[in-house]
């Protein structure tokens, strides 16, 4: 396991440097942010300056050879917006994102998991039509539309749960309801048409012969062995919830790293994007190698 780890760790450096490479493509071609951080009467003398000072007017290659440097000392720049570091903006963020991500994520299993198991046990009954339903709605329905209903019935209608903000755990009810609906409609159709599937194997059969609960043949027999898509499908939605949750902390005004994100593409900021994306491709790359550690612990079979 060890020499598996080291050898996933070191591709990890080429992925890291080809995403870092991509990033600052993009943000070089998005536009001057010198014309944002400096007023619209300021002289083209003036504009020249302050990019012979940032190292804007330099060569492409050699502003990306200078931001892989700097990056290494884990310099990422300041932010033109806030004057600060942006690692240190991200990182101060990143905490808000986490404990979204991580509510959303935890209710989304219990939530998709039951409602899998209990569909795929009660198919093609009534139950089984309103659970896949739900989960045909949650994937077709956008984010923002979502968020919106549930700001005009529990906000405004109700007016039992904060609009926007964060500081108590009422501001976390309705970005972490928006995430859950999204991601346990993902969870719901994978689990019931695994459990559907392993239900009708050979070793179901012999354990429902032996006169076994249902209890006992559903989650100590055939649970087990639907936990393996699961793990991937959850390993790819950390990432989403984390960084990518941009439209969801927008509209709650939620300060995770998606606002942050959001923020430094409205404002041209581009050290901070370039900071907040590399970190969400970081967890995005150690998300699919646990996943991959989850298969092995799961199913001794899977070699590493």
């Amino acid at each position: 396991m060890g020499r598996y780890l080291g050898k996933r760790l070191l591709q990890m450096i080429p992925v890291l440097l080809i995403l870092t490479f991509i990033i600052f493509s993009l943000v070089y071609v998005a536009g001057d942010p010198v014309a944002l951080m400096l007023p619209p009467e300021a002289g083209e003398a003036a504009k020249a300056s302050l990019r012979q000072a940032l190292g804007l007017d330099k060569p492409f290659y050699v502003q990306f050879l200078i931001y892989i440097t700097n990056l290494l000392r884990g310099d990422f720049g300041r932010s033109y917006e806030y004057n600060q570091d942006a690692l240190s903006l991200v990182l101060e963020r990143l905490p808000y994102s986490v404990e979204l991500a991580v509510t959303a994520l935890f209710v989304s299993i219990v939530l998709g998991v039951c409602l899998g198991i209990a569909s795929a046990h009660f198919k093609d009954t009534p139950f089984d039509l309103l659970v896949s339903g739900f989960s045909a709605l949650g994937q077709a329905l956008p984010s923002f539309w979502i968020a919106i209903m549930l700001i005009l019935i529990f906000a405004v209608k109700w007016k039992i749960l904060p609009v926007s903000g964060s500081g108590t755990w009422k501001n976390l009810v309705l970005p972490a309801a928006t995430l859950t609906i999204l991601t346990s409609a993902k969870i719901v159709p994978l689990i019931r048409s695994n459990m559907i599937d392993v239900m009708h194997q050979d070793y179901i059969r012999t354990a429902k012969s032996k006169g076994l609960k249902s209890s006992t043949i559903i989650f100590k027999h055939a649970f087990k062995n639907t936990l393996v898509p699961v793990v991937t499908i959850i390993a790819m939605q950390i990432p989403t919830l984390i960084g990518g949750a941009l439209i969801t902390e927008t509209i709650f005004a939620w300060p995770g790293l998606g606002m942050l994100i959001y923020r430094g593409v409205a404002n041209l900021d581009m050290t901070v994007v370039q900071a907040g994306v590399i970190t969400v491709a970081l967890i995005t790359i150690l998300a699919n190698l646990i996943s991959d550690i989850t298969y092995c612990l799961i199913d001794p079979n899977i070699k590493y």
